[in-house]
């Protein structure tokens, strides 16, 4: 009888240096990640699936009952900053693509998030190419030539690099896990950008003074931290590396997960650094989770759901005060709004909601923050210069002040309405960012905003509600199906197209995730399926 014994296929083409990211012992690595955890990954997501469904049938979130004690002893703290995370005053978000990553190293933020998830699309070239700049980046091998010739270098001092890996949703294709039964599927995008960096990077990292750091995206409770603690310690265990090496900064940015802040500290205290308060997925998890409980949970148009809203004063609040009380870096979010070189008064306008923005996060104790450009470093340091002065952080300013009750998380409450304008500028966004995406740029320059996948998210899911909760807009308009087509119909003919553009795979993906009657959880998954995978099966949990 021939043994059989589990491995990892590849699928996608191997263009050049792919063999230094995909080599056999990586591959080995990623099959016993997946040996090990794909089986409790598949768990986790169908534990999401049953709870949504109990939210979607009227049960309100609250506070755990089970995890009481843990909320009331006063004592654990977590681990806190490994080697060149005290200071997290700015850092700079994006891509990995090779000039984008060259830019913000060159930035001067404190740490530089290398997206590997909303702000990239995950075509096989960005995913593996993202993986080499990475790798190159950490050992300063990293340049880049423009096709106009200009030259790309790094500076002298660089930021701490800190990884976002896909979420427990997705999957990657372009790799195949087989198991010891002969049975295959698509391997998980989060074990494969996670496994991939760590075992190639963090012996290097350590060597070079930091670690393996990582930003944990689209939790939804304290046993999906538990899972991604358990991977920490079970990867540190395989490279004979100290436990405890590895941080993880979480991001809070479902609405199930702002119930269980402490619970997420607790479950990966020996590894964690800190939370994030990831508002723009935050805004599309609610909408998703509350879309069909009532007129009480229609939000309004996009721009007039702010940072100083109940809900999300209520959150942040919480987040500060919760890290905080764990010796843990609150890292606030990221403003959409970025400036335009060739336009000073749209500069001026960006730069002056910046500062806002930054000065109430650092003035309610925030540890730190995020920017989508370079040119915001600056404004968004003054800010956090001026309340830390040489202070790395505020860790010890404890916010004995906030008491964020369950209802409050949950107070929709906000002064405005639906408008003709909002409901054409969300059509606009989601149609015009998933035809950027589509051409594989997951971060895009839309209206003189930084749109990602979470943004355009909301865009969408706003529009899904607003279908099916019968809405009117303020100037009269019934928001109908018929309607938004006729707004997508008026953007496919005006907008300007490009050799090469994806508008019309757009406007199908659009109205797939729109218009039907069912509310895909997330717009990329069947699109990555479709456009981005050829000949790709559908995905393996409709997470």
């Amino acid at each position: 009888m021939t043994t059989r014994h589990s491995h990892i296929e590849i699928l996608g083409d191997l263009d050049d240096r792919y063999d230094e990211i995909l080599t056999p012992e990586a591959l080995h690595f990623l099959t016993r990640l997946h040996d090990t955890f794909a089986g409790r990954r598949h768990d986790r997501l169908s534990a999401r699936m049953h709870e949504r469904k109990a939210i979607d049938n009227g049960r309100d979130l609250r506070f755990l009952d089970s995890t009481t004690a843990i909320r009331e002893e006063p004592t654990w703290r977590v681990a806190g900053p490994g080697p060149g995370l005290e200071d997290r005053r700015v850092e700079i978000t994006g891509p990995t693509d090779r000039k984008m990553a060259i830019n913000a190293l060159n930035s001067g933020a404190k740490v530089w998030l290398a997206d590997l998830e909303d702000a990239t699309s995950p075509t096989w070239q960005n995913i593996i190419g993202g993986q080499l700049s990475l790798f190159d980046a950490i050992r300063r091998q990293i340049d880049f030539t423009s096709p106009d010739g200009k030259e790309y270098r790094l500076g002298e001092t660089t930021p701490t690099i800190v990884m976002r890996p896909r979420g427990w949703h997705l999957v990657e294709k372009h790799l195949r896990y087989v198991d010891s039964a002969d049975i295959a599927s698509p391997a998980s995008a989060s074990l494969v950008d996670f496994g991939l960096y760590f075992f190639l990077n963090a012996t290097e990292l350590i060597e070079r003074g930091a670690g393996p750091y990582f930003y944990l995206p689209k939790l939804e409770n304290h046993l999906e931290a538990r899972l991604w603690d358990d991977i920490f310690t079970f990867s540190e265990n395989a490279l004979g590396i100290e436990h405890g090496t590895i941080r993880a900064t979480v991001l809070i940015e479902t609405i199930p997960a702002a119930f269980e802040m402490e619970e997420i500290l607790y479950e990966l205290r020996d590894h964690c650094a800190g939370l994030n308060a990831g508002r723009w997925d935050y805004i599309f998890s609610i909408i998703k989770n509350f879309r069909s409980r009532g007129s009480n949970f229609v939000l309004p148009d996009r721009a007039k759901i702010t940072m100083t809203v109940p809900f999300m004063r209520a959150y942040t609040e919480l987040l500060v005060a919760t890290c905080h009380k764990r010796g843990a870096h609150a890292i606030g979010g990221m403003s959409a709004f970025i400036p335009n070189r060739r336009d000073p008064e749209v500069t001026a306008r960006a730069l002056e909601q910046v500062h806002a923005d930054k000065k109430r996060e650092a003035g309610d104790g925030f540890d730190g923050t995020w920017v989508a450009h370079p040119d915001l470093v600056t404004t968004a340091r003054e800010e956090f210069d001026a309340v830390l002065g040489e202070a790395p952080n505020q860790v010890e300013r404890l916010r004995d002040d906030v008491h964020v009750t369950a209802s409050e998380l949950l107070d929709l409450r906000i002064d405005g309405s639906v408008t003709n304008a909002g409901v054409s500028a969300n059509v606009s966004i989601a149609v015009r960012y998933l035809e950027s995406w589509l051409r594989g740029v997951g971060a895009a320059a839309i209206d003189n905003l930084m749109e990602d996948a979470a943004t355009a998210e909301i865009s969408r899911s706003q529009l899904w509600q607003w279908i099916h909760r019968d809405v009117t807009t303020e100037e009269g308009n019934r928001v109908t199906r018929a309607y938004v087509e006729s707004l997508l119909d008026s953007l496919l003919k005006d907008v300007p197209r490009a050799e090469g553009n994806r508008f019309d795979d757009a406007a199908a993906v659009f109205r797939e995730v729109t218009l039907r009657d069912d509310f895909p959880t997330f717009l990329t998954i069947s699109a990555y399926s479709r456009y981005l995978v050829d000949g790709a099966e559908a995905a393996d949990v409709a997470a």
